[in-house]
Parts: C-alpha cells; structure tokens; sequence
C-alpha cells in the first residue's frame, strides 16, 4: 500500500529542518496549547487558578467549617452533639450583655474609622500634594508603627495612659489636676485603634489624591474658590473611592480587634473579638464562639456593603453632575 505524504510549502520544510527534528515534532502541539493560554478566556483562568485554589483551602473551607460548627451543640463534657440547632443564635440575640458588646464593637468600629478619615486628610494631601521630602516624611511616619507588634504598642498605650503616665502629666502640666481616666475604657480603645490602622486609611486616600488632576483644582482657584471650597466640591467627591476602600479596611479590622481592646479595654469594654476568644479558649464553647464569629462576619460584610453602594451611588452621581 503507498503511503501518502502530506503536502508542504518549501517555506515550512526549511523551518522544520533549520530548526530540527525535535524542534519540527514539537513545534505544532506547543503552538497550539499557547495559542490556547493566550486567549483572554484561558489566560484569566491560569492566573486565577492558584489565587482561587489557596483561597479555597485557606480561608473559605475554614469559613465554611466555622459557620456549620454555629448550628451545632456540645455536651457538658465538650463532645459535639449531631444534629442541627439554633440554641446558639437564640442564646446569642437573646442576652442583653451580648447586646451590647455587639453595639459597643460597631459604634468602636465606626468611630475609628470617622476619626481615621479627619485625621488622614491632612497626612493624605502632605504626601500627594507635598514636595518629595515632605511626602517621604510622612509616610515614614505613618508606616513606621506598623513595625512595631501590636502588642508593644498597645502596652506603650497603657503606659502612656495610665494615671502616672504622659498624658496625665500633661494635663497636670496645663492645670487639671484631677485628669479623667482613660484606661480600661472605651475612648482608650477608640485611640489606640486609630493610631493603628491609620495607615489603612492614609495610603488609599493619598493613591485616589494623587490621581486628581492639578489643573481642576487650579481652575477652581482661578474662578474665586477658597482652599475650602475646592476641597469640598473637587477633592472630597473625586477622592471617594480611596476614601471608601480606606474606611472598609478600618472598619473591618478594628471591629474584629482583639489584642487591643484586651489590653486596654480588659473586661470593661470587652469587644466581639474578647468574647470570641473566651467563649473558644477559656470556656471551650466552640459551637458558641463559632455563632459570635458568624455574627461578626455578617456585621462586618453588611456594613461594608451598605457603605461601597452609597459611596458608589454618590460617586456616580457627582460624577454625572460633572460632565
């Protein structure tokens, strides 16, 4: 029987043959698999493969495991009880102290992140608006106690909070002899909290400022508007979107702290984070503390959610009344 030889271009003979015989077998099958992984589809996948397969495992399995260990139940001596049950959630809502710790850890939350936007403002315009040094200053301000371990800083806190401590002595210094007391209260979580995540407001504030057109600004200026005005009616509206990816990392990370408000607040103004940790660790009620950590989940995403809708709605509207 004869055997057909395909047809071929003296063009394509001479690449395969310049090329080699292993290059010449290969060459087909490796053009086409990149042909397919540099398709849009395909590439987007590859690249988000590993991303999706270490946030499965990592985070949404444990998330998962945690929100099915809420509907469960232990006996007296700790072995978990089959079955699916709402006690906990019932126990939850329905305890006033649970109550409060809950509306205690918003209003913390909020206010950190209220205190956070009018404290970040100023450093955010230094480092977009400022001369290099300036802007290199700042931020090296801002960062640097980042460095250091939460714990040391919240002990340093206390240190300075504390009836003998730097505040106090300034408060004598200036004439008020009796100072409040601010330690193992809430305004000594709500301080320590900003002076923390800070930075998680300032660097999404200054990125979204420094993409800000200068000469918008300097229109403004020439048409008779104050430093004030311009502010208000150009910067604020086109800083929004870091202004709100800022406030949802504040917010979500001070509602869920727990070295911090432990060490200042100790049992006075426990938060969810405290009581999460006593419920898992010193009462071994895991079912509990998983129902309280699902409660926290929850808040935290609602929260976040209502917020980015509202600053994207105002934000397309400023927008819209722009043009």
């Amino acid at each position: 029987m004869e055997r057909t030889i395909p047809f071929e271009t003296p063009r394509e003979s001479e690449e395969v043959m310049a090329a080699g015989p292993v290059a010449g077998r290969f060459s087909r099958p490796a053009e086409m698999f990149w042909t397919a992984f540099s398709s849009t589809r395909h590439t987007g996948l590859f690249l988000v493969a590993p991303a999706l397969l270490f946030l499965a495992i990592w985070f949404l399995w444990p998330v998962l495991s945690m929100i099915v260990s809420s509907f469960s139940s232990h006996s007296v001596d700790g072995v978990m009880v089959e079955g699916i049950t709402f006690e906990n959630y019932t126990r939850l809502f329905s305890s006033d102290l649970y109550f409060r710790i809950l509306m205690r850890t918003v209003r913390i939350a909020l206010l950190t992140s209220l205190c956070a936007m009018v404290f970040a403002y100023p450093l955010a315009i230094a480092i977009a608006r400022g001369g290099p040094s300036l802007a290199r200053l700042v931020t090296i301000t801002i960062l640097a106690p980042l460095l250091v371990n939460v714990v040391v800083r919240s002990y340093g806190w206390q240190t300075i909070l504390n009836k003998a401590g730097a505040f106090a002595w300034i408060l004598k210094q200036v004439g008020i002899t009796s100072p409040p007391v601010l330690l193992y209260t809430e305004w000594a979580v709500l301080i320590a909290c900003v002076h923390v995540y800070l930075p998680f407001m300032v660097m999404p504030l200054a990125a979204a400022i420094g993409r800000i057109d200068r000469t918008v600004e300097e229109a403004a200026r020439v048409a008779g508007a104050t430093r004030l005005k311009v502010f208000i009616r150009i910067v604020f509206p086109l800083s929004l979107p870091g202004l709100a990816v800022g406030a949802s990392l504040v917010f979500s990370l001070s509602s869920a702290a727990y070295v911090t408000p432990q060490i200042l607040g100790g049992n006075f103004s426990p938060l969810l984070g405290t009581l999460i940790e006593q419920q898992i660790l010193t009462l071994n009620d895991w079912p509990f503390g998983a129902a309280i950590s699902t409660l926290l989940i929850v808040m935290v995403l609602t929260v976040n959610l209502v917020f980015l809708n509202a600053v994207n709605r105002r934000f397309a509207r400023w927008t819209e009344s722009a043009r």
